[in-house]
């Protein structure tokens, strides 16, 4: 346990990348766990949902997005503020960046502290992180709804609750019924909840199942194509976040440390999760955060690149 490389630092493969068509003229950018990227194509113009986490990594998307159409991309829609989905943004050229208010705020106040974490924690991700040129700031913020008319594709962007951050937002895309969900759903990939709301999440979730999306783009994992994928990847994510934050409350609540409720979220979680991308990354964090959740600690604490380092050896040994 004690020699387990930090977060990703030891996944430094190459993913091999899939740019999948879900719907007429949509596109989800997947790589084998990595951060997806949605690609939504309009009469006059493209839309990109995250961004990836540096422009060399986002102008993979663009690499493919090139292949399909010559419109320009005028938006770029931030389902939240992780440095991984946003600090790619300036590579696009839009005109537009878009979030939800809730997604600026915590720019504003965790969005510095959330970039030198991440950088710390992924590392190949950030493969050329010099050409980021500061944070990514919204041009256009809404609070719960705002719909983008592409000519005659309308796009809605929604907040349908907190989930894996407080400002989630998904795209909707009426016409073909599609969803892009950001990190709300993922598909056989572990949910990161060290910024989440365990107990809103599944009623974020509920929503979601409620516009039966034909075909789905999760935050990482594949592309889901049919109402039966969409609803399998659905209920993973509901399970991840039960099995997670239920055994870590039961400790917290019985005046549990937090090293035994990490022992307690691996007996429940290991036998089903222990294959899924960034499982071992993440599970400290969620330990974490299902442990302050669990004893009232509504906003989740901010993470540093400090703050990880110190968890991380704290649970590990």
């Amino acid at each position: 346990m004690s020699g387990k490389a930090f977060a990703s630092t030891g996944d430094m493969a190459e993913k091999t990348i899939s740019f999948t068509e879900v719907g007429r003229d949509l596109y989800a950018f997947t790589a084998e766990g990595d951060p997806n990227t949605g690609v939504i194509v309009g009469d006059d113009s493209v839309m990109v949902v995250d961004a990836q986490a540096t422009p060399l990594m986002a102008r993979k998307v663009i690499e493919k997005i090139r292949t399909v159409t010559d419109k320009p991309i005028k938006y770029v829609v931030l389902s939240h503020y992780h440095a991984v989905r946003v600090l790619g943004a300036s590579a696009y050229g839009a005109s537009e960046i878009v979030a939800s208010e809730t997604c600026r705020a915590m720019i504003q106040e965790r969005g510095q502290e959330d970039w030198d974490s991440e950088f710390g924690r992924f590392p190949r991700l950030f493969r050329g992180h010099e050409s980021i040129p500061g944070l990514t700031w919204p041009t256009l913020t809404f609070g719960r709804r705002m719909t983008v008319h592409m000519g005659r594709r309308r796009v809605i962007l929604q907040w349908l609750g907190r989930a894996h951050t407080a400002g989630d937002i998904v795209a909707w895309v009426p016409d073909q019924g599609v969803m892009f969900t950001g990190d709300i759903v993922e598909y056989r990939s572990a949910c990161y909840c060290g910024d989440g709301h365990f107990q809103d999440w599944p009623r974020t979730l509920d929503a979601i199942g409620r516009f039966a999306p034909k075909a789905l783009s999760p935050g990482r994992g594949d592309a889901l194509v049919g109402e039966a994928k969409v609803r399998e990847a659905i209920e993973l994510t509901r399970d991840f976040l039960s099995s997670t934050y239920r055994p870590v409350a039961e400790v917290a609540l019985g005046g549990g440390s937090l090293k035994e409720a990490m022992a307690a979220c691996r007996a429940a979680c290991d036998p089903k999760f222990a294959s899924y991308a960034i499982y071992e990354h993440c599970l400290p964090f969620n330990v974490a955060r299902a442990y302050d959740e669990a004893l009232g600690i509504d906003t989740p604490r901010i993470w540093t690149a400090e703050r990880d380092r110190a968890m991380w050896a704290a649970l590990q040994g």
